[in-house]
């Protein structure tokens, strides 16, 4: 019972941890503005955490980029204006969703192909484990049966 309201609170801490990764002094006076840096925080990686987006990082690098995302929007940026800073800054990395283009076209139909891939492998072995008709007996194999069994109902 100890062990499993230790768990549940561990997991309600780092449940709210993200709502902690901005700081105070970086939320803009302006909540329009605030909506639209953290709509676009979450869309940019974390270069240290790699798996979280900078709004819900707490690493330095995320801090600074929150805060150019939010200097950018005060002199009245657009999304697109600051997605194309930091990605001639950061590389197409620092997109959680990278543009589809012919470089990331693996990237984005890879797990398609996976997934087309395993179901020819399911297929192809449902249907090589298909049960055929038998063949029949031939008359060695039909006497040695009578043998063994007796004569059949017709006999």
């Amino acid at each position: 019972m100890r062990a499993r309201a230790v768990a549940i609170s561990l997991l309600a801490v780092l449940a709210t941890a993200p709502a902690f990764a901005v700081n105070p002094d970086e939320v803009l006076p302006d909540p329009k503005l605030e909506a639209r840096a953290r709509a676009l925080s979450s869309e940019l990686r974390c270069l240290v955490c790699q798996n979280q987006s900078i709004d819900d990082s707490d690493a330095p690098l995320a801090r600074d980029l929150r805060v150019i995302v939010r200097e950018k929007l005060k002199a009245g940026a657009g999304d697109d204006e600051i997605k194309r800073f930091l990605v001639d800054r950061y590389g197409e990395f620092v997109l959680l969703r990278p543009a589809l283009s012919l470089h990331t076209a693996l990237l984005w139909g890879g797990p398609f192909l996976v997934l087309l891939g395993g179901l020819v492998v399911v297929w192809s072995q449902a249907r090589r484990r298909r049960p055929g008709s038998p063949s029949p007996l031939s008359v060695e194999e039909r006497t040695a049966l009578e043998r063994m069994t007796g004569p059949g109902p017709g006999a």
